[in-house]
């Protein structure tokens, strides 16, 4: 996509259109975006030269969208023992064979709903810094596949916003589109992305629209203090209907998610807050137009329409699509329309391909995997190699790693809990005052006097989880820790008639704190018998503190529940004798961060340079046993 910048900013109420040149790789015919502050006033002009040409009165066009969502470089699955899962050459066949049989009058476009970036080594290839990139893998996937239009997702933004600007201006060929996202020092939403676009295709204009989520995007950053994302809903209603003048249909490429206000469906463990959904901005859209409007949705990795489109999927006559996540689905939405003839007359329909993981042979495209992503892997292995830090220190040995996550004070689950308070300074959420660890987020140490490349650190964090933050008062910050009591390994067990294996998982759900929590535990005769006692946060006891509200950072896997560890009511398991229940984590209020709880802790062994006493490994008193 060409990326000339016209100089200035056109004033409120205006949005500029200019030329660009699509994706080669795509369908288009032509491309022309949209730039502009659709956030400060409804859009009343649209100056510069756009397209001029429309299909003839009664010329009927078929306009097929295949659409992904929320991939999070899930591009390829490498497993030696059961076989790759080439999830997105499976994508690339589907649609390559889609284009390949169009009929005449049949437009096949293929978009992504945003979060391409986060969740799978690959992320390793886009650095820290603009200076870092080595490759953006799913841009340049997505570039090479023939993606003709992409939003930007809020996971995008995860390393900052030089690190995006750095992928798009390096390997995206096509455009990504935000209407409600501005104030970035490192974006310019003239030349690395843009509001909205008109994309013309065999005669089609097809109008889209950019819309990211105000609730879990990263803003107002230290890095990145003006980056802003504003009411979707509002930026909605401001732009869509001087779009919809101009076009035969509008796709909004919404990262908002699936409901109106809430959400209960795909990744969430519990009911979470969206703000302005996916059904909200239907119903505003239905009564902004006439014109055919169809909502490609992202963010809640919701599965819809498997039987269909139906009456909780078209709003007031406004369709939304959405395929699930991390390459679990390839959507397809269909819509058949004369163009003039308005919503009412357009016939539509949607269907999902389910991808193929192993065992089994699914089709895909051999020679994209080869070509295209087989290079990717081969540059993060390369990367995984990289050094990171050195290791000090016995305490942060394998075999005392591996029995200390269960039995007491861990110095590397002490370093990982102060790392991730110490990073929350650039959470969008706000700086936290405690975290939280689960012991069996630690799956191994490391020797004394190594260097610790990413390869080393991914055995400790094996697990891809999101960092979630709440506040919760003294009171139930005692409860925590009376409840994290009784599933301590106790002192006899290792060694007892039935001893236990420290060196897999326990999965009790023992828990870690930050410095900033330090408690005793008393063990007594038997797990029903441990308590907490002598907490003490910030400096101050905890019994003295039971109306204050602490914000406190966890996973999304506690949040959640824990699951199999019991952090919901559920009785505590992994041993522990009798039917001991789980304090429910599940209940409390959450905001998602949209952060990989191990990126975190990676870019904080980046700064340090050492995993050391000196930089937080180390054993300091937080937590007694008597």
């Amino acid at each position: 996509m060409s990326r000339n910048s016209d100089a200035g900013s056109p004033p409120p109420g205006t949005m500029r259109i200019r030329r660009a040149t699509p994706n080669p790789a795509g369908a288009l015919d032509e491309l022309y975006l949209l730039t502009g502050a659709p956030w400060t006033a409804p859009v009343e002009r649209i100056i510069g030269d756009g397209p001029t040409g429309r299909l003839a009165a009664g010329e009927r066009r078929s306009l097929r969208l295949f659409h992904f969502n929320d991939l999070h470089n899930y591009l390829t699955l490498p497993d030696e023992r059961n076989g790759d899962a080439r999830l997105f050459a499976q994508i690339v066949r589907r649609h390559r064979v889609a284009r390949e049989a169009a009929a005449e009058d049949e437009i096949v476009l293929l978009v992504s709903g945003g979060d391409d970036h986060t969740g799978t080594v690959l992320d390793e290839l886009l650095g820290w810094r603009g200076d870092e990139l080595v490759i953006d893998p799913a841009y340049a996937a997505y570039s090479v596949a023939g993606v003709d239009i992409a939003a930007m997702g809020n996971h995008e933004l995860d390393r900052g916003a030089d690190v995006l600007r750095a992928g798009i201006r390096a390997n995206a060929a096509f455009p990504i589109l935000s209407a409600n996202l501005h104030g970035s020092r490192y974006l310019d939403p003239a030349v690395d992305y843009a509001a909205a676009a008109i994309a013309i295709a065999k005669g089609l204009r097809i109008g889209f629209l950019g819309l990211i989520t105000p609730v879990d995007t990263r803003t107002h950053s230290h890095a990145d203090p003006g980056l802003t994302v504003t009411s979707p809903l509002g930026v909605l209603a401001n732009l869509l209907p001087a779009l919809a003048a101009r076009v035969d249909a509008v796709v909004i490429m919404s990262h908002c998610g699936f409901g109106a206000d809430s959400n209960l469906d795909g990744k969430a463990g519990a009911v979470r807050h969206l703000a302005e959904g996916d059904i909200a901005l239907a119903r505003r859209a239905a009564r902004l137009t006439a014109t055919p409007v169809v909502i490609v949705g992202a963010h809640t990795h919701t599965v819809l329409n498997e039987n269909g489109l139906d009456s909780g999927t078209v709003i007031d006559g406004v369709p939304i699509v959405q395929a699930g996540g991390q390459g679990s689905h390839l959507g397809e939405f269909e819509l058949a329309l004369a163009p003039g003839a308005g919503r009412a007359q357009s016939a539509m329909r949607a269907r999902l391909h389910r991808l193929v993981r192993p065992p089994g042979v699914a089709e895909h495209d051999e020679a994209f995997e080869r070509t295209v992503i087989e290079p990717l892997i081969a540059r993060v292995r390369h990367r995984l190699d990289e050094v990171l830090a050195t290791a000090e220190g016995d305490d942060i040995a394998p075999a005392v790693t591996l029995r200390q996550r269960y039995m007491g004070e861990c110095a590397l689950a002490n370093f990982i809990a102060d790392a991730l308070v110490a990073r929350s300074v650039e959470f969008a959420q706000g700086h936290v005052e405690i975290a939280i660890v689960n012991s069996t987020a630690i799956g191994a140490g490391l020797a004394p006097g190594v260097r610790v490349t990413f390869r080393d650190w991914y055995a400790v964090m094996p697990f891809a989880d999101c960092l979630q933050v709440a506040e919760l008062s003294g009171d139930e910050l005692l409860a925590i820790l009376d409840n994290n009591a009784k599933r301590i390994v106790r002192p006899e067990e290792p060694d007892g008639d039935r001893p236990l294996e420290l060196s897999g998982y326990v999965s009790r759900g023992f828990l870690h704190f930050s410095s900033q929590l330090r408690h005793v535990i008393r063990l007594g005769a038997h797990a029903a018998e441990a308590r907490a006692e002598d907490a003490v946060a910030l400096g101050v006891p905890l019994v003295a503190q039971r109306d204050r509200r602490f914000r406190v950072a966890f996973t999304n896997y506690l949040g959640a529940g824990a699951y199999g560890e019991s952090w919901n009511g559920n009785p505590i398991g992994g041993g522990v004798p009798g039917s001991i229940r789980g304090y429910d984590l599940r209940p409390i209020a959450k905001n998602d961060t949209g952060l990989v709880f191990r990126n975190e802790i990676v870019a904080f062994i980046r700064s340090a340079g050492r995993i050391a006493p000196a930089t937080g490994a180390r054993i300091d008193g937080r937590l007694e046993l008597r």
